[in-house]
């Protein structure tokens, strides 16, 4: 039987949410689902079949998502990929990781900066509690396959296992040999992709008798832009040899892998004890990526930048065809797996995510005071539109529908309705005024909260007006 037929037929019958809140009450007592966390690097939202691609083939994602639930407002903490992993792991907005972006914060040249920038960190604390450690602690084997990016070892934040993971944020190439001190060479022109397969697949059959967490952090779609020569090919007849082929053929190849995952996981009688969840850590890189139509692209905090394609499987505990429209962000994950998980939260622990679990048993999450990203930074433009910078120090909050955005370096406020205007076309902050109190006193009492710093001092450096 074909493995897409294989998921969709696990879930082609809705279950109500009891079946899920059961699960969670069955985790108490230590029987938590397995939970695989794949993580692409700069898919734009646009970019699987099932997010709208014509382009791109994504037939294991694509049926991933038929039979579990497909998330159409899902948001990466940060435009940029350290950020958002660092969210992930610690369940903190960037304030409480102080990693805003990645490298420095002093992006682009000195003379275009009005402000001097707070400064960024760019490795995890170790003092932070991280889901590795939280569902260590609970009983799971853990293991992290793959890009890292948050210093370097990741075995030093509570995975038993690392493959591949370190400080780096992209790879040298993505054929064999790799120059990766931590992931052997293969032989010469093994595909990058296809390798993170066999190795998560390979910990999934080790601990195929125990509780796991395992992520699968790829290092795809992230440049070089290099895709495996027979996909390369095929794409080549329609698209031309050239770096669009490359991408696309990146794209199915993470696909591929994650059918790889899945296989092994149906091999091991693994599906319906598994929770597999399908992320990105921020929008796609133009030109290649395809964000949907949204507004913007990777390091904007223009929804082209953030939302991200968000897939969450469970035969027989979550619904095959669901859609959650509700806005969640990556954050909230952590919390979700401490409570299937059963995991109990430490003494002063501080997460500042919920818990979506009601959002997977179908129903309403309940209102929260809204979504946040804080950006006191500076990155530099790549293409001619972007002019210096793609992002200047910015501050942003999601609350229903309505999205502001405030602009450290002038002041400057923009508030659009996403319900009616998802592309950021019409700047509504003149014509919402009420609207626009209501964020912006909301966003400027979070960051007293969580003791976020707004650049303020002056660029002796910066040569305009």
């Amino acid at each position: 039987m074909k493995l897409s037929m294989l998921l969709a037929g696990a879930t082609l019958c809705a279950l109500p949410g009891s079946v899920l809140a059961q699960a969670s009450q069955e985790a108490e007592v230590g029987r938590g689902p397995n939970i695989v966390l794949l993580l692409a690097d700069d898919l734009g939202y646009g970019d699987l079949g099932c997010y709208g691609s014509a382009t791109h083939r994504t037939p294991h994602l694509d049926a991933l998502a038929a039979g579990g639930m497909l998330f159409t407002n899902a948001y990466a903490n940060a435009p940029n990929c350290a950020p958002t992993r660092a969210a992930l792991m610690s369940g903190l907005y960037a304030p409480g990781t102080g990693i805003y972006t990645v490298n420095g914060a002093s992006r682009g040249k000195a003379k275009n900066r009005r402000l001097i920038p707070i400064p960024n960190r760019t490795i995890l604390d170790e003092s932070i509690v991280t889901l590795a450690e939280t569902l260590s602690d609970a009983g799971y084997a853990t293991g992290h396959v793959g890009k890292w990016h948050l210093g370097a070892d990741p075995c030093s934040q509570g995975f038993d296992v690392n493959v591949a993971g370190n400080k780096a944020g992209h790879p040298k190439s993505y054929h064999s040999p790799y120059s990766n001190p931590d992931l052997e060479d293969g032989p010469e022109g093994e595909y990058l992709t296809d390798r993170m397969a066999r190795e998560a697949s390979g910990f999934i059959e080790e601990h195929a008798e125990q509780p796991f967490f395992l992520q699968l952090a790829f290092f795809s779609v992230h440049t070089p832009i290099q895709g495996r020569a027979d996909l390369v090919e095929t794409y080549g007849e329609a698209l031309g040899e050239n770096k669009d082929a490359h991408y696309a053929a990146m794209v199915t190849a993470l696909d591929e892998a994650v059918g790889q995952v899945l296989a092994t996981l149906a091999e091991q009688d693994l599906l319906e004890s598994t929770l597999v969840l399908f992320f990105s850590d921020n929008g796609g890189r133009s030109p290649w990526g395809d964000n949907g139509g949204l507004r913007g692209s990777k390091g904007m905090l223009y929804e082209g930048g953030i939302r991200e394609p968000l897939i969450a499987h469970w035969p027989g505990k979550i619904s095959a065809g669901a859609r959650c429209e509700e806005p969640v962000i990556g954050l909230d994950l952590y919390p979700t797996l401490m409570e299937l998980a059963g995991a109990p939260r430490r003494p002063d622990q501080v997460l500042d995510g919920v818990s979506i679990v009601p959002c997977l048993q179908g129903e309403d999450l309940g209102e929260r005071e809204g979504l946040f990203w804080h950006f006191p930074a500076y990155l530099q433009g790549y293409l001619p539109e972007h002019g210096p910078f793609r992002a200047t120090p910015v501050g942003v909050i999601r609350r229903g529908p309505w999205k502001l955005m405030e602009f450290f370096e002038d002041g400057r406020l923009e508030l659009y309705n996403l319900g009616a205007d998802s592309a950021e076309s019409k700047n509504r902050a003149a014509e919402e005024p009420e609207v626009v109190a209501d964020l912006h006193g909301r966003m400027r009492a979070w960051r007293e909260r969580v003791n976020a710093p707004v650049p303020t001092e002056p660029n002796p450096e910066y040569e305009g007006r």
